[in-house]
C-alpha cells in the first residue's frame, strides 16, 4: 500500500513573541520603558483570557503516567484546564475511569486503606484527583484533557494562539493594554477580539459536527 506524504509548508509569516510585542508598540505608538516592561503582562493576560473563553483542538492533549498503589491522589498534568478521559490499563485491556464528585466516591469507598481496581475519580482541586476504589496495583493510565497553552515568552517565541490565531493574540493583548494606558480605544480592540475569538468558537462547532457526522457514519 502506497503511503502518502503530506508535504511541508512553510507560512510566509508567522507571529512570535518578539514581533508580537513590536507590533503592539506599534499600535499603542508607545516606546517608554513603563510600556515596554508592561508588554508581558499583556501578553501573559491576554492568553490567559482567551483560555477562559475557548477550548479548541490545539488545547487538547493526552498525557501518560503511572498510579501508584495504595494512593488515592492522583497529580494533574502542568497546565490542566478540564478532564474530558481517563483510562487505565488493566491487563492489556483498557478501562474507562468515570468522572464523579468527590462525595460520592467517599460514600463509596470510605475505606481508602482498602485496595482494587479504580472505578472513578473526582476533581479535589486544581492540581489533584481522587480515585476510587484506592489502586490495588500501579497502573499505567492516559488521560485526554485540556491544558492551557503553553505560555509564550523570550524563550519560548510561538505557540498554538501565534500559529492558529495571531489576531487574537493582538487584539487580546492590546485589550489587556487599554486600562494600563487609560485609553479610550478599548471599544475598537474590544470589537476585533470578538470577532477572532467568535471565528475560532465557530471552527471549533465545525469540528465537533464533523466529528459527530463521522460517528453517526461509521
Amino acid at each position: 500500500m502506497a503511503t502518502v506524504t503530506p508535504a511541508t509548508i512553510t507560512p510566509s509569516w508567522v507571529m512570535t513573541y518578539d514581533s508580537l510585542t513590536s507590533i503592539v508598540l506599534q499600535y499603542l505608538e508607545r516606546s517608554d520603558a513603563a510600556v515596554v516592561n508592561a508588554i508581558p503582562t499583556f501578553i501573559t493576560l491576554a492568553e490567559f483570557e482567551i483560555a477562559q473563553e475557548i477550548k479548541t483542538l490545539g488545547q487538547l492533549t493526552v498525557a501518560t503516567a503511572t498510579m501508584t498503589a495504595g494512593n488515592p491522589i492522583l497529580a494533574k498534568p502542568a497546565r490542566w484546564r478540564k478532564t474530558v478521559s481517563l483510562t487505565l490499563n488493566n491487563a492489556g485491556q483498557t478501562q474507562p475511569v468515570l468522572l464523579r464528585k468527590l462525595e460520592y466516591l467517599l460514600n463509596y469507598w470510605p475505606n481508602a486503606a482498602t485496595n482494587a481496581t479504580p472505578q472513578f475519580y473526582a476533581d479535589t482541586d486544581y492540581q489533584h484527583w481522587y480515585l476510587a476504589p484506592t489502586p490495588d496495583q500501579n497502573y499505567t493510565f492516559e488521560v485526554l484533557f485540556y491544558e492551557r497553552i503553553a505560555p509564550l515568552s523570550s524563550t519560548n517565541q510561538t505557540n498554538w494562539l501565534t500559529q492558529y490565531a495571531p489576531n487574537a493574540m493582538l487584539y487580546g493583548t492590546l485589550l489587556q493594554a487599554m486600562p494600563f494606558l487609560k485609553n479610550d480605544s478599548r471599544a475598537i480592540f474590544q470589537q476585533k477580539y470578538s470577532e477572532a475569538i467568535n471565528a475560532l468558537k465557530t471552527e471549533d462547532v465545525a469540528r465537533v459536527g464533523d466529528r459527530q457526522a463521522v460517528a453517526v457514519d461509521s
